[in-house]
């Protein structure tokens, strides 16, 4: 796939990039190793500093580096903005809490180990490779590599290559900052060349957000290298509607949760699954709801759904949406392109959609509702855990007993109750199944590529 930036509001290719060849790739691999066993030595105080001022870089580049994210992946210059402001206060988040948690871990009574002291520590373990995708081009870098960082590892960066900008742009924000050459750098690459990396002796783990086939070729060669590695990919999320739940603030949650990123999340909500005591109120309102969004420009300030990423993306919409309406579902509104410019495709609802249709398995990667009837907490349940995907999920209702059984119940990493799947740094964020294992975020996300060393003294 070339490294390019084509516009997806026009199609018009905007810049496009060499990829570095594999002596470059060498280079800036012994480079990663040879920075960490110099950086893992420094102090979470100066490592702090360090992210804290990147943070402030990001802030004083907050309107150019959203717009750059418009310009390249097409999301509303609002949200744009929204995934700067997240990021930078991501950093901060890490720089702030890594010492705490990565703090030594001391057993209660370590009299019952025959010990005078012990205790866990946490380490660090070399280079970290991360395999980024294009639809949150600034944050799920940031939200692996201030971990990563402060954590006293050093971090390379194979970015989508539909963003290349973007991934310059935070190799450039970490020289800035002020961390030592080496601690973070991206590699314009081709995605053929990710599993030598991985299967290089100075790589010492890596990380994919990404597809379901990426997914399982990083884990592949982490496995066979024997390292550690997280993956998040695809997701299908259910979002369940009970008899009891506030409709008015299920609908305009439903709304948001399935176009915000102009519906390109893992963690949108993409099936909604509604009692059939509020399904006919519930799909009315949805669909005219999502009929009345505006679309358009992503630069437009009044702009709420802009164009998928690219045309590819696109396309596998429209056969998603094609072979459903062939096997018999029903088109509620859109299952259109919109315009003869750029990658628009208009917010979509499909209903009675059998089980031979693709989309009742597969995710659907753009503004694209499915809505399913049930008779009861068990069916909605289980149709919600009919995919194997296990990313997110959601559930209204104001019964307590439904409430439990979902937390309970739900094959997802997260239940989000009367609201949507968003990711914190605050919280843990994964999934199960197919849906990929290990976690992000929190002390969970600093932990996951830390060696914890368990220490015991006579």
């Amino acid at each position: 796939m070339p490294i390019t930036t084509v516009n997806p509001t026009t199609g018009a290719l905007e810049a496009e990039f060499p990829a570095i060849d594999d002596t470059e790739v060498r280079r800036r691999v012994e480079l990663a190793r040879a920075t960490y066993d110099e950086y893992r030595t420094t102090s979470f105080a100066e490592r702090a500093a360090l992210t804290r001022r990147a943070a402030d870089l990001m802030e004083a580049d907050a309107e150019s580096l959203a717009e750059l994210i418009t310009l390249e992946m097409g999301k509303p210059i609002a949200q744009s903005r929204g995934e700067v402001a997240k990021s930078a206060a991501c950093l901060r988040y890490y720089a702030d809490r890594a010492e705490g948690f990565l703090a030594p871990e001391p057993l209660a009574d370590p009299a019952v180990v025959n010990a005078a002291q012990a205790y866990a520590t946490y380490h660090p373990i070399g280079p970290v490779l991360a395999v980024m995708p294009w639809n949150y081009p600034i944050w799920q870098v940031i939200r692996f590599a201030a971990p990563t960082l402060m954590a006293g590892n050093t971090a390379l960066l194979k970015h989508a290559s539909n963003v290349p900008q973007a991934a310059l742009y935070l190799d450039d924000l970490f020289r800035r900052a002020g961390f030592p050459e080496g601690a973070f750098q991206t590699l314009l690459i081709p995605a053929s060349k990710v599993d030598a990396i991985i299967r290089s002796a100075e790589v010492a783990a890596v990380t994919i957000t990404g597809s379901e086939p990426a997914g399982r070729q990083v884990a592949q060669a982490a496995g066979e290298s024997i390292k550690p590695s997280v993956l998040e990919l695809g997701g299908s999320d259910p979002f369940i509607v009970m008899p009891s739940a506030d409709l008015d603030g299920a609908v305009a949650t439903a709304v948001a949760s399935r176009t915000s990123n102009n519906g390109q999340a893992c963690i949108n909500a993409k099936r909604f699954i509604v009692h059939a005591d509020v399904y006919d109120v519930f799909v009315e309102r949805f669909v005219a709801a999502l009929e009345s969004l505006v679309i358009g420009d992503p630069f437009d300030a009044a702009t709420q759904v802009g164009p998928l990423a690219t045309e590819q993306g696109r396309q596998d919409v429209i056969e998603l949406v094609e072979n459903a309406r062939e096997h018999g579902a029903a088109i509620l509104t859109g299952g259109e392109k919109v315009g003869e410019q750029g990658w628009f495709y208009r917010p979509t609802v499909i209903a009675d959609i059998p089980t031979s249709a693709e989309i009742r398995v597969e995710e659907c990667f753009g503004p694209v509702a499915s809505v399913y009837r049930v008779d009861s907490i068990d069916q909605a349940l289980s149709i919600a855990n009919e995919t194997r995907f296990g990313l997110g999920s959601a559930i209204w209702t104001e019964d307590d007993a439904e409430i439990s059984r979902a937390i309970s119940e739900l094959d997802a990493g997260a239940v989000n109750v009367n609201g949507m799947t968003i990711s914190y740094p605050e919280l843990p964020f994964g999934g199960v199944k197919a849906s990929g294992y290990g976690r992000e975020l929190s002390a969970a996300g600093i932990r996951a590529f830390c060696n914890q060393k368990t220490v015991w003294v006579r």
